[in-house]
């Protein structure tokens, strides 16, 4: 097998969605014996141990602002990589493209800007489309985290059918998992977050995309029928989430609501175990992991029924439409107040989410290098 080139700094800050995609694969690559075929490239000097594990290449970048990643593809030649794996096409990494004689692989895990423009900033919205448009052609294969994602590419993109292959997200079942613990660490636990005895629990980026919206007016309604459940949101915040804040204020609901911001990954295994139903209205996903990663923990899942969610979510969790918020607020009060519609849930969840593993995910990624490289 001949040396393929990964970039991996998606993975060297937070890790959430694409550095999660990134950092499992390299992860599950190393179990399989293809360190060394395997080169991850970076920028910067990061202290993570996966980096010890296999070769790497740190690339200094040019000082000057609008050429600062054209010389990449000249500076990485002499490492006589065959195959560039990108997992994003950031518009930083369109020179490689352009200039580079690899074979080249990139995955795409939605089309957001395309479909829903206006949930992102003008700037990352234009960046995204143009460089996507530069990109598309010239990838060898063409990764789709979802069947949706696939039909996306080519209603939308004009990407030909042929040189896309669906390769599945996983979870890491190691982590995500029922958790049996004390009632002194559950306590402790509690104590660190400020979290109550019983909580819906939202996970990802506050942004317009994922639609926390809906969900603040459905605890608005519920409220207003006396029934006050407490909101744990995890993740940091993205853009366009202002409006979040301004429906707190409208429906009063600032006392039944708890930010944790970012949270390391091994924290998150523990909310989903403490959560009484893990709720994600999000409008789009190519994929959707937190929902996965909330079955697999047992826990009972509200989702949305729009792009690749009712694949990954099956018939193992309440599918809504995502702009319903009487109908979300009738589902959260009916899984909040039934412990047999938890127990049910709970178990149809953890059955689904075996269909999903890294191991699979990494597996069938590295045949598409080898796929490529025969052309």
């Amino acid at each position: 097998m001949a040396k393929v080139g990964f970039f991996s700094w998606v993975f060297d800050g937070d890790k959430t969605g694409i550095g999660v995609y990134a950092y499992e694969l390299v992860r599950e690559f190393i179990k399989q014996g293809k360190r060394d075929d395997l080169c991850l490239i970076h920028y910067d000097d990061v202290d993570d141990e996966i980096y010890g594990k296999v070769n790497h290449v740190i690339v200094e970048q040019c000082n000057i602002p609008f050429l600062k990643y054209v010389p990449e593809p000249f500076k990485l030649k002499k490492y006589g990589f065959e195959v560039l794996h990108f997992t994003t096409h950031w518009f930083g990494q369109v020179p490689h493209y352009l200039f580079s004689k690899s074979k080249k692989v990139l995955t795409v895990h939605d089309l957001t800007p395309f479909l829903l423009g206006n949930a992102h900033t003008i700037h990352n919205s234009y960046l995204w489309t143009w460089s996507f448009r530069l990109v598309k052609n010239k990838a060898d294969k063409i990764i789709a985290v979802s069947h949706a994602t696939k039909e996306d590419l080519i209603r939308y993109a004009g990407v030909d059918e042929e040189r896309i292959v669906v390769i599945h997200n996983g979870y890491d079942s190691n982590l995500f998992k029922p958790i049996a613990l004390s009632n002194g660490e559950i306590e402790k636990f509690r104590k660190r977050y400020g979290l109550p005895e019983d909580f819906v629990l939202y996970v990802g980026t506050l942004e317009k995309r994922k639609n926390i919206e809906v969900l603040i007016k459905a605890l608005g309604k519920l409220k207003a029928k006396g029934k006050k459940y407490t909101l744990v949101v995890v993740g940091k915040k993205g853009w366009k989430y202002e409006n979040v804040f301004r429906l707190i204020r409208r429906y009063e609901l600032k006392d039944q609501i708890i930010f944790t911001g970012y949270v390391p990954k091994v924290d998150l295994p523990m909310f989903y175990n403490l959560a009484k139903v893990f709720v994600y209205p999000s409008l789009y996903e190519g994929f959707g992991l937190p929902p996965l990663e909330a079955m697999a923990c047992g826990c009972p899942v509200i989702s949305s029924n729009v792009s690749s969610i009712p694949e990954v979510v099956g018939d193992a969790g309440i599918l809504i439409n995502p702009r319903d918020a009487d109908k979300l607020a009738k589902n959260i009060e009916e899984v909040m107040e039934s412990e047999t519609l938890q127990k049910e849930l709970m178990h149809k969840g953890m059955h689904r989410a075996k269909q999903f593993s890294w191991e699979k995910s990494a597996r069938k990624t590295w045949e598409v290098y080898e796929e490529v490289l025969k052309r």
